[in-house]
Parts: C-alpha cells; sequence; structure tokens
C-alpha cells in the first residue's frame, strides 16, 4: 500500500473526553450510585461523542478520530479490546460486561480492582494489565467498531485509535502469582493475531486509517525491544485485510526507534516536534525522511495551555515538508491533557486570556497552520501579525517577572538546602519529642471531602455564605475529623483539609504567580478531575497559607497533628507550568515561598510537617540521560523548602501511583525523616524495592487502596503490614493508607481506618507479645 501525497490537513490523536461540563463524570457517578442505568449511560456518551466530532469537523480538523473516548480509562479499554480480562474479574464481565468493566477499575467488596499508575510523565492515571504465561487474548472489537459506525453514519471521516501492541505488553505487569521476572513482551506471538483481528474488523467496517499509539517507543529501548516493535509493524504491514497505519509517538523524541518506524511497511508516522522532542526534526533528516508515507506534525504542545508560536511552527512545518510523502498538522499528543475551552474563563483579564490556548483554541491553531501550508502564510497575515502581538504582550509583562524573587533565588546557598543535623541524630531528638509506639499509625492528610463541604465552598463563592459562616462550618469539620481520630486511636492526626479545593490549587490560589480557572477541568483517573492552576509569573508567599487551620486543629488534641503542604515540584507537575524559563528556576522560588510556611508551622508548634511530593516520580524525563539534571533540582528544591527546621522537628514527604524503582537514590536525596507510598495494590512492592536500596528512613508503605470503594478487611491490612515488615524493621515503619482520602465516603472511610488501625495494634502485640 502507498499513500497518496495530499495537500496538508488537521487532525488530533484524541481530545478531552469529559464535556463542557463534565458531562461524563456526572453520568459515570450516577450509574455507580444507581440512579441511571446502562441504558441511559451510553446515551449520554454517545451524545458526548457525536458533540466532540461535529466541533473537530466544524473548526476545519479533517479526520476525526474515534474509539479515544473512554468511560474511564483506554488502557482499561485495551485490555477489554484483547480479552485480556483478569481470572478474579471474569464472571463479573461475562455477567454484565459493563459492572464487570467497572469492577476492574475500581473493585468490588470481595475483588480488588487493576493497580494504577502513571502515564508515562503526565498526570494521568492509566490501569496497569496484569499478564502471565496462562493469558489468553481474545479479540473483542465491539467497541471500537461501534465507534467507527457512529461516526461514519453521521458523515465524518474518521480514524479508529488502539493502543499499539508493543505500548500495551511494555506498560503491562506479571499477574498476582506470577513470578516477577516474568516479561509480558514474551506473549507477543499470542497478541499480534488478535490485533491482526481486530485490524481487519475496522477494515470491514469501513476504517481507511486506523492510530496505533506507541508512545513507549520514546524510552530508552534495548536492541531486543527495537527488534520486538520491528517484528509488530514487520507483521502488521504484511496483512492484506487491513486499513493503513498511523503509529504515533509522542512525549519525547523517538530515537533509534525512529529507524524502526521509517523502515516498516506501515503508511504513516506520528512525531512529536515540541519540547524535548523537537530533536525529533533532526533526527528524522538523519534517517533519511519518511519517503512514501504520511507524516502527522506535532508541532503544537498538546500538554500546556500556552498559545503556540506560529511562525515557529510553520518553519519546522516547511522543513518537514521535504522529508514525508504527505505532511499534515496535529497537536504533539492527545488533547486529553489539557482543558476544553480557554473562552469560558470570563474571570481573567482579558490580556491574559488572550495567552492561553485549551483543546479548542489548539484546535483552531493546528487549522490554521494546515491552512498556512496549504495556501500560503498571506492568506493567514492577519492571524500571525496577531500572534505575535500576544508572544510580545507575555514575555514583556510585569505579571511574568518579580525582581525581589529572583534576588532572593540568586542569593540561595548550598547550604540552605541540607539539615545540619544527620538523620541519627534527628531520629533520636523526633522520638523524645513524640513518644509514639511501634508501628504508629496515620493518614495521609485529606479526610471525605462530603457534598456538605463542597456545597459550603459553593455557596462561599456565590456569595450565599459570608466569610463567617464558612470558617464556622470549616472548623465544626476539622473538630470532627479530630474527634473521630482520637476514638479511632490514630496515633498522628491531620486536620481533614476540609477548606481546600485541590492540593494544589489551593496553594496557588495563596500565592503570586499563579491564575486559577473556573472551567479549566482536566481527567486525572476515572471520574476524578482536577483544575490545573496557570503558572504565568514568579513565584512569592504573601501570608502565611495554613498556619491557622494547624492551630486550631493542634488545639482540640494532645496528640500530633501533621502541618500539611505540597511539595515544589507538584506544585509544577500538577500546574501548566511556564515555558518561558528552566523548570528547575521556577521549583527553587516555589520552594523557598514553602520553606517561609515550613518555618511558620513550626513556629506555631508543628512537630510533625508533611510536605507532599506525588509528583517526583511522573515528571521524571522518559528518556534516562535527561533524568539527572532533572533530579538534581528537584530534590535541592525539596531540601530547599524543609530544610530550615529544628532536629527535633519530623519532616514527611508522600509519594503514589507511580514506579518508585527508578528513582530510589532521589527518594533518599530527599532527605526526609518519613516518606509515606502506595503499596496496597502494587502488593507492598515499594517497600522491598526501599530495602533493597539500602534505604535508612522511616517508610509508610499503604496498607488501604483509597482509590477503591472496598473496605479491607483487618486481615487483609495486618498480611499487608507483614510483608511490610518483612522489608521495613518494625522501629522504622508507619501504617497508613496509600493516599488521601478526600475521594471516598465516611462509612467507607470509618470502616477502613478501623482495620488499619486494628490491624497495627495486631501486629504490634504479634512483636512485642
Amino acid at each position: 500500500m502507498t499513500t497518496r501525497s495530499t495537500a496538508p490537513q488537521a487532525t488530533v490523536y484524541g481530545y478531552p473526553r469529559q464535556g463542557p461540563n463534565r458531562e461524563l463524570k456526572k453520568a459515570v457517578e450516577s450509574y455507580w450510585a444507581g440512579r441511571v442505568d446502562a441504558d441511559a449511560l451510553h446515551a449520554t456518551t454517545a451524545g458526548l461523542r457525536r458533540d466532540t466530532w461535529r466541533r473537530l469537523t466544524e473548526a476545519g480538523v479533517t479526520e476525526v478520530p474515534t474509539g479515544d473516548f473512554s468511560l474511564y480509562d483506554h488502557m482499561l479499554d485495551a485490555t477489554v479490546a484483547v480479552g485480556a480480562v483478569p481470572p478474579r474479574h471474569r464472571a463479573a464481565v461475562d455477567a454484565d460486561p459493563l459492572a464487570g468493566y467497572f469492577a476492574m477499575a475500581r473493585g468490588t467488596q470481595d475483588v480488588a480492582p487493576l493497580e494504577m499508575t502513571k502515564w508515562f510523565d503526565t498526570n494521568y492515571h492509566y490501569l496497569v494489565p496484569e499478564l502471565g504465561p496462562e493469558t489468553v487474548f481474545v479479540a473483542n472489537p465491539a467497541k471500537a467498531v461501534t465507534e467507527l459506525r457512529e461516526a461514519v453514519v453521521l458523515g465524518h471521516r474518521a480514524r479508529p485509535v488502539l493502543v499499539g501492541p508493543f505500548t500495551y505488553l511494555l506498560l503491562a505487569k506479571p499477574a498476582p502469582g506470577v513470578a516477577a521476572d516474568f516479561r509480558p513482551i514474551t506473549l507477543l506471538d499470542r497478541l499480534l493475531p488478535v490485533y491482526a483481528e481486530l485490524l481487519a474488523e475496522l477494515w470491514t467496517a469501513g476504517a481507511d486509517w486506523v492510530q496505533l499509539d506507541e508512545p513507549a517507543l520514546v524510552q530508552d529501548r534495548t536492541p531486543a525491544e527495537l527488534g520486538a516493535a520491528a517484528r509488530v509493524y514487520r507483521e502488521l504491514g504484511a496483512l492484506t485485510e487491513r486499513p493503513k497505519l498511523l503509529v504515533a509517538s509522542y512525549f519525547d523524541r523517538a530515537g533509534e526507534a525512529l529507524k524502526v518506524l521509517a523502515r516498516s511497511p506501515v503508511e504513516g508516522v506520528g512525531l512529536d516536534f515540541t519540547g524535548p522532542a523537537a530533536a525529533n526534526l533532526a533526527e528524522l533528516a538523519a534517517v533519511g525522511g519518511l519517503p512514501g508515507k504520511r507524516l502527522i506534525a506535532g508541532v503544537v504542545d498538546g500538554r500546556n495551555v500556552w498559545i503556540n508560536d506560529l511562525e515557529q511552527s510553520l518553519s519546522t512545518l516547511a522543513t518537514l515538508l521535504g522529508l514525508a510523502d504527505r505532511v499534515d498538522v496535529a497537536p504533539s499528543c492527545s488533547l486529553l491533557h489539557v482543558p476544553l475551552d480557554a473562552d469560558r474563563e470570563r474571570d481573567l483579564d482579558p490580556q491574559i486570556s488572550r495567552w492561553l490556548a485549551f483543546a479548542e483554541q489548539k484546535t483552531a491553531e493546528i487549522t490554521l497552520l494546515a491552512r498556512g501550508l496549504r495556501e500560503g502564510t498571506g492568506t493567514i497575515a492577519a492571524d500571525l501579525a496577531a500572534n505575535r502581538a500576544d508572544l510580545a504582550s507575555r514575555a514583556g509583562s510585569a505579571v511574568t517577572r518579580d525582581p525581589e524573587v529572583r534576588a532572593r533565588v540568586a542569593a540561595t546557598t548550598t547550604g540552605d538546602g541540607r539539615r545540619p543535623q544527620p538523620y541519627a541524630e534527628r531520629s533520636v531528638a523526633q522520638r523524645a519529642r513524640l513518644r509514639l509506639p511501634l508501628l504508629p499509625t496515620t493518614t495521609i492528610g485529606s479526610f471525605p471531602q462530603t457534598t456538605e463541604l463542597r456545597t459550603a465552598r459553593a455557596d462561599l463563592r456565590a456569595g450565599r455564605l459570608d466569610q463567617a459562616g464558612y470558617r464556622e462550618r470549616m472548623e465544626s469539620e476539622v473538630r470532627e475529623v479530630i474527634a473521630y481520630q482520637e476514638k479511632a486511636g490514630l496515633d498522628v492526626l491531620v486536620h481533614g483539609e476540609p477548606e481546600r479545593n485541590d492540593m494544589v490549587q489551593y496553594f496557588a490560589e495563596q500565592l503570586t504567580g499563579y491564575l486559577a480557572t473556573r472551567h479549566g477541568w482536566v481527567q486525572s483517573y476515572g471520574t476524578r478531575y482536577v483544575r490545573p492552576p496557570v503558572l504565568a509569573g514568579d513565584i512569592s508567599r504573601p501570608a502565611p497559607m495554613t498556619v491557622d487551620w494547624f492551630r486550631y486543629a493542634q488545639e482540640l488534641t494532645d496528640r500530633p497533628v501533621k502541618g500539611m503542604l505540597t511539595g515544589p515540584v507538584t506544585m509544577l507537575a500538577w500546574s501548566f507550568v511556564r515555558d518561558d524559563q528552566p523548570l528547575g528556576d521556577t521549583a527553587r522560588q516555589v520552594a523557598l515561598a514553602l520553606r517561609d510556611e515550613v518555618t511558620d508551622l513550626e513556629a506555631a508548634g508543628a512537630a510533625v510537617i508533611q510536605v507532599d511530593e506525588p509528583a517526583l516520580r511522573e515528571t521524571l524525563p522518559l528518556r534516562t540521560a535527561d533524568r539527572p539534571a532533572y533530579l538534581d533540582w528537584a530534590t535541592e528544591a525539596f531540601r530547599l523548602s524543609t530544610s530550615g527546621v529544628r532536629a527535633d522537628t519530623q519532616i514527611h514527604t508522600h509519594m503514589c501511583y507511580a514506579e518508585f524503582g527508578a528513582i530510589m537514590t532521589a527518594i533518599d536525596e530527599l532527605d526526609a525523616d518519613v516518606i509515606s507510598l502506595e503499596a496496597a495494590r502494587s502488593h507492598m512492592e515499594v517497600a522491598h524495592e526501599l530495602a533493597e536500596a539500602g534505604y535508612p528512613r522511616e517508610v509508610g508503605p499503604g496498607v488501604y487502596d483509597i482509590h477503591s470503594p472496598r473496605v479491607p478487611s483487618t486481615a487483609e491490612a495486618a498480611a499487608l503490614l507483614r510483608a511490610g515488615l518483612a522489608a521495613i524493621p518494625a522501629e522504622r515503619l508507619w501504617v497508613n493508607p496509600d493516599c488521601g482520602l478526600k475521594t471516598r465516603g465516611w462509612p467507607e472511610t470509618r470502616a477502613s481506618l478501623d482495620s488499619l488501625v486494628a490491624a497495627a495494634r495486631l501486629v504490634r502485640t504479634e512483636l512485642t507479645g
């Protein structure tokens, strides 16, 4: 098959799923609650897909994606499509496919869900396939075919999207009970015929092209892995009854994998040309381009919210025109990672609004660039002039630069980022001050964010509740949370964070340099959506942010209450960061603002201060060569935040839902006294990784999976705790959930924490007699 040369067109890899008002979240949660049935849920989701395709077509996109929509997660959809349902979920899936699908995602009281972790270096979470030597793949093309036919009936030219087989196997893990050294890639012989069947079904249903997403190709790959990738596309390319194949790779440069794709018999390749992936331009030229192939050129950043430099993108595209048979214009990756529409942000200064591009504005940018390539830049001259003016406005704005902040950062020294006392000395002082039992119990920070709390915040914003009334409502919640924790028997308490809308947004709204949105929702996982703030300028802290809430909570109890902060790396990772200076410079600004807060918390009496860094691992560069520089500034920023306290003040940090093996040295470099980590779904894997790395400080591997509604029994929590003790000595082991409890309801929270405390007491008795 060959691709005929055509004029450049605009396309996208994928699009936000939630709808303008998060209709998907509301529909799915209504289904879970039994307020709507499956037919009503499917009707809502079909309407969301229809509206998305219409908007894309009206904007000038000539080929819309199908299959990128998901009720929960696209990797879970891939697991269903290839029939890799874990044995413990098969009965549920066979009895009711929709209920079984959600059981894999969330678990039930009797069956644990699939493990969840971060999608490459984004804040999107995917569900990890569980595979083993006994796995049998069976093609299930129903979703892909149904959504393709929906689009075709509506008159759209459509391109189905599937997770590629190489990425699917590379992201999978050995199933429970399977040897840890089992490599899912060895199942390639079984999986490729299933993909061949899926492609044949889509071809029969009318697909001209199919997009196979292979972001795993942008990571460092061994020669054997590259050989496997070459085999995948050699064999799929040799099929006769199939659509044309577009292999999409994004998030970084393709490196050696680019040779594999260039030599393969696939008809199209999608590459990222933004950020570190800009190196793809030179690498593509070095391999001789893609003669005879279609190139999807990702020249608009699909992961950040700043307007594109249109003239720079046109220059890149002009070079690419000579390197492929056909060049189409696209964002760098799926637009799943950005909010829907910047025009809805009516509260922002109009000038600042012109600096922002969400999914709809990015779609307009790619259609404009495609038009400029087709018809000549003269036809878009006015748009280019307006773009230059907006870029200049941002670069010269007082919003972006604060000389005092920059001077403070410049004045910091190496000593500012190190605690003067070694951990061995600190631990003695902290134990003497805190007097905690063996296996101390705590939670990660947040307690359930009830409807009443969300209503109170909405009433405050709408003026239906004044500040005094709001404060009274929040104080009442703090009293209840403290009283509950004392009754439950927890050792180190939290105030529950009822006043916080989000662990990043709450702080961003109190720091200079950040902008908050009203409608900038982005999917984190399932029905969990966040509104990442926009980091537009230099950062400082005008006033204390958490001290009053800590002081109020600590006055209610004799037990230690943790001061709770979000760390500098997470403040960047879960924001849309500025792209006009190095990330390390921005991290140091945030770190100094947090250092002031840590110092004030200690002065207010906090003996335990937790600075969460769940994003440390997710922000790790995908290429190994780029990691040391990142880890240097990331760990420095954390230490800069926390190193100004006394020896007897205990610094905690928290991380969750990521693969930690690659950053064990960096975890040590944080020099936190206690680290809590997700461990329940991964069966205490991280505790053994820490032990193997010789981690010397205290650890709280989670024994309660908070991303599932199921309540663990005391026996289950105790078994996990004993597994943790096999790696971490009892005098250095804490007992806690995997993560904060804000997404859980109170009944399951109480029952689960009762199990956690009972498990700690049981195992404590086993250890001490």
